[in-house]
């Protein structure tokens, strides 16, 4: 373990516990003894293999894309997707996708793919204006500083804050604090105001707001009476004209998955026969054993028949085909009988409802002034408050969960966070024993059989302490949103909101074991000792161990930027898992429709975070090692490419939080302005520089007050939607005339003076109030973009009496027994199957594949309106 000293004002020696500026030092006046540093040759050793290894990962990438255009660009042909949200592609050469990539506006993603998305990588653009705006303002001031602050530091760490002894110098540390977190409130502020009036204006919109779930709500534990339709106007609302009862139908639910196992089973069974049969016919053809009668063509099929028994290595064995054909069809009869004896107003009362409104705007004044607290009682009471849902579309719900009782909700989620808390906690083990490895000499000086690491050559020891630690953290960071995820399904309404819940909880685990633990670096047992004895140590702790731990970051930026993100494009353990496993495991048709079809989509609750964490280690470090700013600026650049090109070619967004995601994410990212003036309050008392402490606290305070204010004016918008189409322009913070946008001030005062090609943009940065009004974002909403002409209204969606009647039913009540998709042969097995499956009430096709020459599946990859499977999915 690394040794806990820290460098006091007197001048007392220390040892970094990261090992990246292992150093012992006295005053630098009196003439101490220094190690050099190894920040530059750290940082090398990891630069060199993740640049080598992205080179090596873009040149397949550009090489293979062609041949795998199903993988690498499905978004310019697939039928899966709309021909409208197609994305334009000008040949198939090996580079002509980076024209698109070069030449399409951001809108184009915020038109054909999702809101999500484009707000993805406006937040991504953000991040990099912040690094961008950081290093023009710290680097041409403090470097200077820090260089000439009386320490005598080397390499890269003689440009941060740790070789500052001079407490006069730090009075510009504390004066660049002021104006960069200023700048960060601002554009996070500005950012905030821009997705109101974003959301007003793309969830107005008359396709969106024609859509089923833009004027349907979801309530959870409704009080009673509600499954009764006669009470429905009387409890919800005289707009109210429709709801789908949720109940209790775990029973229905168990018997309608083993009748599609079993389904799926049959399936199975058959195109297996179908294609043994065959190709023992092939081969006996090939030997020159050609059947000369049926009954030779009979014991082939006979022989092909796949048989199993009902206990493993046991039971009776039977034909696999005949016995799930028939447990198919009781199991579907059974069903059918369930469904005619359920009665939603009889089964256990609603533990939910689906209400649909008149329209969106009925909707959004139910969803918002609706009380239904005197009609539950006190123990529902807690939990009414936040039990509503809107916009929720049927294939994100999570039907078991919004059955949950009460009392199992909240012991569900007291659970979930008690697991979350223990993950993280435990976590910082393993998080720990990765930063050990940063500092191998001291590992090794305590570590008796490590000793001989010190007898490798100084390039060995240099990869160990660049490359592997931030390799090794990413490694292990990479699996918790997994875990998050999986437990936020527990108890969440939809897949949206346990999204949102692992974006929470994940962005906790990033800054404490990314940020944090790694920053402390020994483990965070005596830390957390230390801060649960002494609160007010925090301060002294970050200040401390900050600036020794900057240049781990900047290796883990690079293989972050650099490597990670060429990964990101080549992708290669999806495609390697797409051609390897895909020939090995798919055998029937569906298998292999389901791969082929199956795209890729971004989890916001795991990619927002992970990058909201850079943006708090880069303001936190803005002023104490302004080079982190650089990289971390110039890692994400490299990501919001690999990202662009995703979602142009290869991404399709799957779950819907309507801008959520971005408004959560802008709000994490202010941890890193609070840590960042914790640090430096840390710093300035180490040094006892009372005047830049006194400013710092002065600016502590006031990014409270101002975040307070912030949250209490901006927060309602961005939870409700305006009630009325002109509701916004009343608010104070989104109100200006909107004709010639004559409330700008900005291009008042500069009319005449700048172009307006200078005038305009400024304006729009400076006054998001008046351009980011809901009439203004409507406008640019349907503005023409050089290779995105502008956009037709599309017409309103509609939906049959059918689909609307089974919209919010539970699946175990509407769904039917899957249609077997067999495949065509020469000997008319499929037919014959078909038949057969027809007779016991099972649908069954062989359209759209059939079996090639050698015995193989083929499909119709070219054609999918032949592919029984296929369908075009009902946009709720």
């Amino acid at each position: 373990m690394a040794s806990q000293q820290f460098l006091d004002a007197t001048g007392e020696s220390f040892s970094n516990l990261n090992g990246w500026n292992t150093w012992t030092t006295k005053d630098p006046t009196s003439g101490g003894h220094r190690r050099g540093s190894t920040s530059f040759s750290a940082i090398i050793a990891a630069f060199i293999p993740t640049f080598l290894t992205a080179v090596v990962y873009l040149t397949i990438f550009i090489f293979i894309r062609g041949r795998y255009r199903s993988f690498y660009a499905p978004r310019t042909y697939f039928p899966t997707i709309p021909e409208k949200d197609h994305t334009p592609l000008q040949g198939h050469g090996k580079l002509d996708w980076a024209h698109s990539v070069r030449h399409l506006n951001d809108k184009f993603i915020l038109r054909h793919n999702s809101l999500d998305a484009y707000l993805f990588l406006r937040f991504l653009r953000n991040l990099i204006l912040i690094c961008f705006i950081g290093c023009c303002l710290t680097w041409p001031i403090l470097f200077p500083i820090n260089a000439m602050g009386g320490g005598t530091a080397t390499q890269l760490d003689r440009i941060s804050f740790s070789n500052v002894y001079d407490k006069k110098k730090l009075y510009a540390h504390a004066v660049i604090a002021w104006v960069f977190i200023i700048i960060v409130l601002f554009l996070v502020t500005r950012e905030r105001i821009y997705l109101v009036g974003l959301r007003q204006a793309y969830l107005s919109s008359k396709t969106q707001a024609a859509r089923l779930s833009s004027r349907t709500i979801l309530f959870l534990n409704p009080p009673e009476g509600a499954n009764d339709e006669s009470n429905l106007k009387r409890i919800f609302g005289d707009e109210a004209q429709r709801s789908w009862v949720v109940s209790d139908v775990c029973e229905i639910s168990k018997v309608a998955d083993e009748r599609n196992s079993k389904a799926m089973q049959l399936e199975g069974a058959e195109v297996k026969m179908i294609i043994d049969a065959n190709k023992k016919r092939l081969k006996a053809n090939k030997e020159g054993n050609a059947s000369n009668g049926n009954r030779d063509e009979e014991d082939l099929i006979r022989n092909s028949r796949p048989s199993h028994r009902l206990q493993a290595g046991v039971g009776e064995e039977v034909d696999t085909i005949e016995w799930s054909r028939k447990k198919t069809s009781e199991l579907a009869e059974k069903v059918q009988k369930a469904r005619e004896s359920y009665n939603a107003e009889d089964s256990h009362g609603a533990r939910a409802i689906f209400v649909e409104y008149t329209d969106q705007i009925a909707a959004r004044q139910a969803y918002r002034e609706l009380n239904l607290q005197h009609q539950v009682n006190q123990v529902e009471n807690t939990l009414q408050k936040d039990l509503r849902f809107i916009g929720m579309v049927p294939k994100e719900i999570l039907w078991d969960n919004i059955i949950m009782t009460p009392a199992a909700r909240i012991s569900g989620n007291y659970s979930s966070w008690a697991l979350v808390i223990a993950i993280i906690i435990f976590w910082s083990i393993p998080v720990g024993v990765v930063g050990t490895l940063s500092n191998i000499s001291e590992l090794t000086n305590r570590v008796r059989f490590l000793r001989f690491l010190d007898n490798l050559p100084p390039s060995i020891m240099g990869l160990i302490r660049g490359f592997l630690p931030p390799f090794l953290l990413s490694l292990l960071v990479s699996y918790v949103p997994k875990f998050f995820r999986y437990i936020a399904k527990k108890t969440e309404p939809s897949n949206s909101q346990a999204e949102l819940k692992t974006q929470n909880w994940y962005f906790i685990f990033q800054v404490i074991q990314v940020f944090l633990v790694t920053t402390f670096t020994s483990g965070a047992t005596s830390v957390v000792t230390k801060i649960a004895k002494e609160p007010s140590s925090i301060p002294i702790l970050l200040g401390n161990n900050l600036p020794k731990a900057s240049n781990f970051y900047l290796t883990y930026f690079i293989l972050q930027g650099v490597a990670s993100s060429a990964d990101n494009i080549l992708n290669y353990s999806d495609l390697i898992e797409d051609i390897f496993l895909g020939r090995l495991f798919d055998k029937t048709p569906r298998d292999k429709y389901t791969r082929y079809t199956y795209m890729k989509g971004l989890s916001w609750g795991s990619s927002y975070p992970k990058f909201t964490n850079f943006a708090v280690i880069a303001i936190a470090y803005s002023c104490i090692a302004p080079l982190v700013l650089g990289f971390a600026g110039i890692g994400i650049s490299l990501y919001y490419l690999s990202y662009r090109y995703n979602l142009l070619f290869t991404m399709q967004s799957k779950i819907d939080t309507k801008g959520q995601a971005y408004s959560r994410a802008l709000q994490h990212m202010l941890t890193g302005v609070y840590l960042s003036e914790l640090c430096l309050l840390g710093l300035f008392s180490i040094r006892t520089a009372p005047g830049p402490l006194i400013m710092m606290l002065i600016l502590f305070f006031l990014t409270i007050f101002y975040h307070y204010l912030m949250n209490r004016h901006i927060k309602p918008m961005e939870k409700y939607l305006p009630l009325h189409p002109d509701e916004d322009e009343q608010e104070p913070l989104l109100s200006a005339a909107e004709e010639g946008h004559s409330g700008s001030r900005i291009e008042s005062l500069g009319h005449g003076r700048l172009p307006r090609r200078i005038l305009d943009p400024v304006a729009r940065f400076l006054e998001p109030h008046i351009f980011a009004s809901r009439q203004a974002m409507a406008e640019w909403l349907r503005e023409a973009t050089p290779h995105d002409p502008s956009p037709t209204e599309e017409e309103p969606p509609s939906y049959s009496d059918e689909e609307v009647k089974n919209a919010y039913l539970h699946p175990a009540l509407t769904s039917k027994t899957p249609k077997l998709w067999l495949v065509r042969d020469q000997m008319g097995l499929s037919r014959r199957e078909i038949e057969e499956n027809g007779k016991v009430g099972i649908g069954s096709s062989d359209e759209g594949a059939e079996l090639d020459g050698k015995g193989n599946v083929v499909w119709s990859e070219d054609d999918f309106e032949k592919v029984p499977v296929f369908k075009r999915p009902v946009v709720y």
